[in-house]
Formats: structure tokens, C-alpha cells, sequence
């Protein structure tokens, strides 16, 4: 889900966004069409050699659009937060939404001191196919060679990439809720952040951390719209729910069973795709790349609808209905179902207040939920309506947890969500 009034996001996003929206016209059709499927991060969901010592997992993955701002001879220095602890590490890089292919002459990996600022003696760099330069053609990915790194649960890397000649529109995600840094020429090696004088709240062509775990057995994917991707939440805090159940997880008795990879995209639809460039394909054309191509994938949380609702966006430009949304949930969880993988489902939370709502938006909400809750589609059902809900009016977020847009939790809404999740509800 995005708030109404997106232009309110993070105000280093906007100039981004206007740029990107002056090649709308010539993009539409590729940024609307199904882009083909990468096998890059379905191959790295192959098992782990025998000296490896574990399963490798996905440790962290946000989902990708298309959109973002062209770079020319810069070094991008992002970060990473790994939800398990692991070895042997790679990285996947995408160039899915871009339209000319992408020169990477660089690439390293550190432990993040504070900043943009590397632990010293912790960079290492990064090949792939054992070369330090790798051009990704348009509408692919490239996973690295394993990187002799690891990484604790909860700890932070900085990965920096240099693209030494012009890039053309971007592949990326926008609202990071992380802090990126941004420097001229060729820094990668730097243990400083001196160089980066630039920063933003998105993410560029970094699409996900695997690493090999020898505790943890799977994946848990969190797969949905704004909520899930943690808007409201406090940057560079892992205030997001999808943070937090990582770190129940880590938390419980024993060791780790499982990581936990946020896919959430602000403004995201099941059935649709947005206008907005940023905002992605629709679930149904993203779910098998983003959660069903996640190294170890074992579950998929999906928690998304409330932009179709909000929109009244059905298929073919028709109103929507609660049985079109249905059909959606069981196009999805059919896909899930042929690749091994339980699909949990989460109740869409209320919105009272906020430009969404209208009566008639409230019932196809109240019978979608009442259908998540009762069908028996899902193997297993998460009830966020509940634990979110008002409970003096059951149409409207509990003002404890409301950000003041009557749609979006705050920090303290954002761990009631992951605090409400049965884990036994996760395959371990």
C-alpha cells in the first residue's frame, strides 16, 4: 500500500522520480510488460555443496522496479542487513528493468563500521564468473563467485559498486528506509566515506545477500506493498515487521531456523500493474521471480491488496471485486503450491481516514478478510486486521499504532504485526 499523496515520500526520492518519469512515454510498454524471468536467483536456490556445511539461504532481498536515475562514473555504497548469520556469501546484482546492459567495473564487500564507512581490513572484493568486471544484459541478473565473508544476524555490510561509464535508467528500489552513499569515480576500495558526499533512501541494482547458514534450513519471504516494505518506518532503524520477525526468529530457543527477506513494494497491486514505474509489476507477474526465487525459500508471508481495494483497480480496467482479489490469492498460492512452498496469509488492515476508504472499499476489504480467514486456501492465516484494528472502531488502525496516516503503523504498530505472527506457523 502507498499513501495517496506519494510525492510526500522521502523528499531525495522526488528529483529521482521526476527524472525518471520523462522517459515514461518510451518505457511503458517494457515497464508494464512480463518481464522475462531471470534463472539467476532460482540457480542460487540450488543446494549447497557438500563444503559448504549448511543451506544457503537468503539473508536479505528487497524486490526491484523499474524508473530509477541514470549514474555516470560513480561508486554506489549501499547497505546491507543480514537477517541470519551465515558464510560464503554472494550478492545478485539486476539489471531486470533496464533497457541497455550494465558495466560494473568493481565490486567490494565490507563490514560496515558506522556509515558509509568500512571496518578496516574487512573489504573484500567481488568477481563474478571470476572476473572483477561483469556487463549485465538488460533484463538479467548476475550472481557473484562466493565471497570469502561472513556475517553475523543483525550485522551490517556495505556493498559498493562502480559503474564507470553512463548507465541509463536505473534498476532499483526506491524507498530503502536505509541510507546510501554516493561518490565520483572509482572509491570502492575506500575504508572512508570521505568521497561520498551524496546520499539517498534507495537501493541501486542490489538485489539480494544469500549466504550459506549451518543453522537455518530455509527462507521466509515477507510479500507485499508498502506496509511490508516499511513505510513510515524510522530510517536505518530495521523498524520494518519484516525486521522485526527476523529478529524473533533469531531470538527463539535454540539456534536460527530460519532467515526472513523482505519483498515489499510501496504502491504495489495483486492483480495490476501501477502507473507509477516505481511501484512494480503486479504481484502475479513478480511473485515467482521475488519470493519463489529466493535461495531457500520454505514460506511466503502474503500480505497485499489493500492498493487494489484503494484503487478500485480490477483486471481490464473493471472495478474491482472481492472475487477478482480472491482469484488473484489463488493464482498465487497455486504457483506457490507447484514449488513446494506454503503460502500464509495475512488480513488486510483497516484505513478509516485515510483517501482509500469508502464504504463500498470496506466491504470488499471486510470479504476478502472474512475469506482469508475461512477458505482453508492458505496454510495458514496471520490475522494483522485483528491485532491492528481500533478497538472502538473496527474500521480504523488502533491509534497507538497509527504513523498519522491513518493506514501505515509506526515503529511500535510495525512489531505488533511480526509479535502477532504464530511462528509455528513457519516450516522449519
Amino acid at each position: 500500500m502507498m499513501s495517496p499523496k506519494k510525492g510526500s515520500l522521502t523528499a531525495g526520492c522526488q528529483p529521482r522520480r521526476r527524472s525518471s518519469l520523462s522517459v515514461v512515454g518510451a518505457l511503458t510498454a517494457m515497464a508494464l510488460a512480463v518481464v522475462p524471468l531471470s534463472t539467476a536467483n532460482v540457480a542460487s536456490a540450488a543446494t549447497s555443496s557438500p563444503a559448504d556445511k549448511g543451506t544457503r539461504v537468503s539473508a536479505w532481498s528487497p524486490s526491484m522496479t523499474t524508473g530509477g536515475p541514470s549514474f555516470t562514473n560513480q561508486t554506489i555504497r549501499m547497505v546491507v542487513h543480514s537477517s541470519v548469520a551465515g558464510s560464503g556469501a554472494r550478492i545478485t546484482l539486476s539489471n531486470r528493468y533496464s533497457t541497455t546492459p550494465l558495466d560494473i567495473s568493481a565490486v567490494d564487500v565490507a563490514v560496515q563500521a558506522s556509515g558509509g564507512e568500512a571496518t578496516r581490513g574487512t573489504t573484500r572484493n567481488v568477481t563474478f564468473g571470476n572476473s572483477i568486471h561483469v556487463t549485465i544484459p538488460a533484463g538479467e541478473e548476475a550472481v557473484s563467485d562466493v565471497i570469502p565473508i561472513s556475517v553475523s544476524a543483525g550485522e551490517n555490510l556495505l556493498v559498493s559498486l562502480y559503474v564507470p561509464g553512463t548507465t541509463g535508467m536505473s534498476t532499483w528500489h526506491s524507498d530503502a528506509f536505509d541510507t546510501t552513499y554516493i561518490a565520483s569515480g572509482n572509491h570502492t576500495g575506500d575504508d572512508s566515506a570521505a568521497a561520498f558526499g551524496t546520499t539517498t533512501t534507495s537501493w541501486y541494482y542490489l538485489a539480494g545477500l544469500d549466504v550459506v547458514s549451518p543453522t537455518a534450513k530455509g527462507t521466509v519471504v515477507a510479500f507485499g506493498d508498502s506496509i511490508t516494505d516499511g513505510y513510515h518506518s524510522s530510517t536505518g532503524t530495521y523498524t520494518r515487521w519484516p525486521d522485526f520477525l527476523g529478529r524473533r526468529l533469531g531470538a527463539e530457543p535454540g539456534p536460527q531456523k530460519l532467515s526472513a527477506v523482505d519483498a515489499g513494494i510501496g504502491g504495489n497491486r495483486v492483480l495490476t500493474d501501477v502507473p507509477n514505474l516505481w511501484q512494480g509489476v503486479s504481484a502475479l507477474k513478480r511473485f515467482g521471480h521475488d519470493a519463489l526465487g529466493q535461495p531457500g525459500v520454505k514460506d511466503v508471508i502474503l500480505f497485499e491488496g489493500i492498493n487494489d481495494i484503494g484503487n478500485n483497480a480490477g483486471p481490464n480496467g473493471q472495478p474491482l471485486t472481492a472475487q477478482d482479489l480472491i482469484n488473484g490469492y489463488r493464482t498465487l498460492i497455486d504457483e506457490a503450491h507447484a514449488a513446494h512452498v506454503d503460502v500464509i496469509g495475512a488480513t488486510l488492515m483497516p484505513d478509516e481516514g485515510n483517501g482509500y476508504y469508502t464504504p463500498a472499499a470496506e466491504t470488499i476489504r471486510q470479504s476478502v478478510n472474512q475469506w482469508i480467514r475461512t477458505s482453508g486456501a492458505f496454510d495458514g492465516v496471520i490475522d494483522f486486521d485483528q491485532t491492528m484494528r481500533d478497538p472502538a472502531n473496527s474500521a480504523a488502525l488502533n491509534p497507538a499504532y497509527d504513523s498519522g496516516d491513518h493506514i501505515h503503523p509506526n515503529d511500535a504498530g510495525m512489531k505488533a504485526m511480526a509479535d502477532a505472527i504464530d511462528l509455528r506457523l513457519l516450516r522449519t
